[in-house]
């Protein structure tokens, strides 16, 4: 599932790429997944330019000069594209717009799990649970005392807050384990028995963590003005390491699987929760 690091990857890529370029056509190919009427994405983006990109949780934005703005979600496997328009389109691609210059912006989703909605600028809240969700872990309005206070509300194990949406947007299973790990926090601690220090700490590794991410998944993914994103994560520091030494320690890092979710973390460095099975 794409994360802040792989979607500020994306968005920076296509920042430098998009602006200003006209959009020749575009292809609805599953209109499953737009929650909008994909007769209006092929019938009147031609001619449209898109602006600098933006980013809110887990949603790219692709402003349009017509006062639009295209929104996906990408949930667990949509995967985006910059190629050459002769380039084969991969199976399950959703959305092809047409570049001028010979480029191709795609969406494929594998599971056909993603959420794509063509919006006006001001009508965002219109999207199911953005006015509900969050703020983004990287607004700068979502200072460390904000985050404190956000935690306020919450209970239970401080893995299961740090990925829900409500509390914080962009987190998700893979890179909350790094937070934790940077954290030295175990993922099934109560957060009632976390002391202050420990939440605040936990704030900086998660900006610290997508700080060190970012660059690191960009250049797994961008090849000169190609953009092809395949999940990549091998550079992680314990997220499905499991037998792997810790690389802060040395203990093997253990994996436990609940409800069809990985969580790993290292016993020696993060103390308590579960017991090894």
């Amino acid at each position: 599932m794409p994360e802040i690091p792989e979607l500020e990857a994306i968005r920076e890529f296509f920042t430098e790429h998009l602006p200003g370029k006209p959009i020749l056509s575009a292809e609805a190919r599953i209109p499953v997944v737009i929650r909008t009427p994909a007769r209006d994405v092929r019938e009147t983006l031609a001619g449209d330019k898109f602006g600098p990109l933006l980013r809110h949780g887990k949603f790219l934005l692709f402003p349009l000069a017509s006062n639009r703005v295209l929104a996906i979600n990408p949930m667990l496997t949509g995967r985006f594209q910059y190629v050459p328009a002769e380039k084969k389109p991969a199976a399950k691609t959703c959305l092809i717009v047409h570049m001028e210059g010979g480029r191709d912006v795609r969406y494929a989703d594998e599971r056909l799990m993603g959420k794509i909605y063509m919006v006006p600028a001001g009508a965002l809240d219109g999207i199911p649970n953005w006015a509900t969700n969050g703020p983004d872990l990287l607004d700068p309005k979502f200072t460390e005392d904000a985050w404190m206070a956000g935690l306020k509300r919450y209970r239970g194990a401080i893995k299961g807050i740090i990925t829900n949406a409500e509390f914080v947007q962009g987190v998700g299973n893979a890179y909350s384990d790094e937070i934790l790990w940077e954290a030295k926090i175990n993922p099934y601690t109560p957060k009632t028995k976390l002391a202050e220090d420990d939440l605040r700490a936990l704030y900086r590794a998660a900006r610290a963590v997508m700080a060190w991410a970012t660059p690191l998944v960009r250049g797994a993914m961008v090849k000169g003005d190609i953009l092809d994103y395949e999940e990549r994560r091998d550079f992680m520091r314990v997220h499905r390491r499991g037998g792997q030494p810790c690389p802060r320690c040395g203990t093997p890092i253990t994996e436990i699987t609940a409800n069809q979710r990985i969580t790993s973390f290292c016993r020696n460095c993060q103390p308590g929760g579960p017991q090894a099975k």
